[in-house]
Parts: structure tokens; C-alpha cells; sequence
């Protein structure tokens, strides 16, 4: 559904959205760039550390360019005041933002598990149960997603299915995989691993708040900012932010010659 929007609400999306962008392109070069200083064992996590925030870059320049290509701002007049943007018919295209996450957020959880001490069968078996359950997660999600006003049922239900999937991979993070950070031999790397799963968890813990925006009486262009900010935020912490924990995982497990 498409809402009229004043131009302060259109602009704050719009600035959220160039920022996520920088954010993600900038991360990507930093990334690829530091591949080179990173061992051979560590070096497919950092890599998908890159393909993260590469992917989350395409997919934000999609979500900033159809946002531009929805409204259009009458042209100035005499006053000088500009006047708020109006609908230009062409539809904005969310479903963008749940095709980054359908890609990312398991490949998210693949770079924590892959900077563990585990061995190559346990984490084969992590990535894959855990990757599938953050892909049910996103599937259940976006078909609640598209209702924002009227009977929320629907939105509610889609919540619910999601946040089993959900539940499952923070008690992972931060139960069940607590034996393989516990047999870290450096404790500052233990300690990287343990952040690495608390910053996932915490910035994860803001979609499905952000996504019970509309459930608490916020409608029309105040729910899509919303949700569109905040989205925004929590993909930095989860991309960008755990993706700098990553890098620093790597680079001390390198500097130190770990095999």
C-alpha cells in the first residue's frame, strides 16, 4: 500500500536508506580489502562477511531507487516553500529488503559459526540448521509484512510463525553454541565470539518490534517510516557492526597462527 508522505517523513527515509547504502559499500570495500591479511582457514568467513554486506548494498540501492521513483516533488513556488512529494503511481517495491534477508541473514549465521573452534562435520550441521531455520523465519515474515492497516490478524499470525524460527536461532547464539565458545583457547577471542553473539541477537531482537509497528495503532506514512528506519538501523548493527567483530575474530586468530 502506497501513502502520501510530508516532505520531512519522505526525506528521513530517504537519508536512512543513502546512509544503510554507504554503510554496506564501505563495509564491502573494508572487507575484501583486509581478505588478504587473514589466513587461509578464517579466510571463507571474512569472505562471506564481504558477500553480506555486498548483497545488503545492491539490494539498498534497489530499495533507495524505488523509493525515489515513488513520489515526486512539485515544482517550487513562488514562496519558495517546498511542497510535500505526491504519488507518482509507480508502486514502492519492499519486497526488495526480504530478498536481501533471504540471502543474508543465513549467511550471517554461517560467518559466526565458521570463526568457532568446532570441527568441520559439527559445522557443516550448524550452518545448514541454522541457515534453513533464519530462511523459514524470512518466508514467514513477508506475507504479514504486506498488511499494514485494516484487520492486522494476518500480520499477527505471520509474526507468531516467524518467531518460532526465530527463538530457535537465539537459543543457539547464545545457549547452544556457548560449549564452542567456552573451548576457545584465547579468551579475547572468546570474548569477540561471545559479542559477535549478543550484537546479532540484540539487533535482530529490533525486527520483530520493528515489524509490530502497525499493531500499536501507528498507520498510513508514520508506520512505513517506521519501519523503514528502523529496518535500517538494525541491518547496520547486524551487517555492518557484527561484521567488524568478524573481521577483528579473523585478524586475531591469523595474527596469532592458529591452525
Amino acid at each position: 500500500m502506497m501513502f502520501s508522505m510530508t516532505a520531512d517523513q519522505f526525506d528521513l527515509v530517504y537519508n536512512c536508506l543513502s546512509f544503510t547504502f554507504a554503510s554496506m559499500a564501505a563495509s564491502t570495500v573494508f572487507f575484501f580489502l583486509r581478505l588478504s591479511s587473514i589466513s587461509e582457514r578464517y579466510k571463507s568467513a571474512l569472505s562471506i562477511t564481504g558477500l553480506v554486506t555486498f548483497i545488503a548494498a545492491y539490494h539498498y540501492l534497489r530499495i533507495f531507487n524505488s523509493w525515489v521513483d515513488a513520489y515526486e516533488f512539485p515544482a517550487i513556488g513562488a514562496g519558495g516553500h517546498v511542497q510535500d512529494p505526491v504519488l507518482t503511481g509507480i508502486p514502492f517495491n519492499d519486497a526488495y529488503r526480504y530478498m536481501d534477508w533471504l540471502l543474508t541473514v543465513p549467511l550471517l549465521l554461517m560467518e559466526i559459526v565458521l570463526v568457532m573452534p568446532l570441527s568441520e562435520a559439527d559445522s557443516t550441521k550448524k550452518c545448514w540448521s541454522l541457515g534453513v531455520a533464519a530462511a523459514l523465519m524470512i518466508m514467514f515474515g513477508y506475507p504479514g509484512e504486506l498488511v499494514i492497516e485494516g484487520n492486522l490478524n494476518t500480520r499477527w499470525m505471520y509474526w507468531g510463525l516467524g518467531m518460532v524460527p526465530f527463538l530457535y536461532v537465539v537459543y543457539e547464539l547464545l545457549i547452544g553454541l556457548k560449549a564452542a565458545i567456552r573451548s576457545e583457547k584465547n579468551p579475547a577471542v572468546a570474548a569477540k565470539i561471545n559479542n559477535a553473539c549478543w550484537f546479532t541477537v540484540i539487533s535482530w531482537c529490533t525486527y520483530p518490534i520493528v515489524y509490530i509497528i502497525p499493531m500499536f495503532g501507528v498507520g498510513g506514512a508514520k508506520a512505513v517510516v517506521g519501519i523503514q528506519v528502523g529496518y535500517c538501523i538494525a541491518d547496520i548493527i547486524s551487517k555492518c557492526g557484527v561484521g567488524i567483530l568478524i573481521y577483528q575474530i579473523t585478524a586475531a586468530k591469523s595474527k596469532a597462527g592458529e591452525n
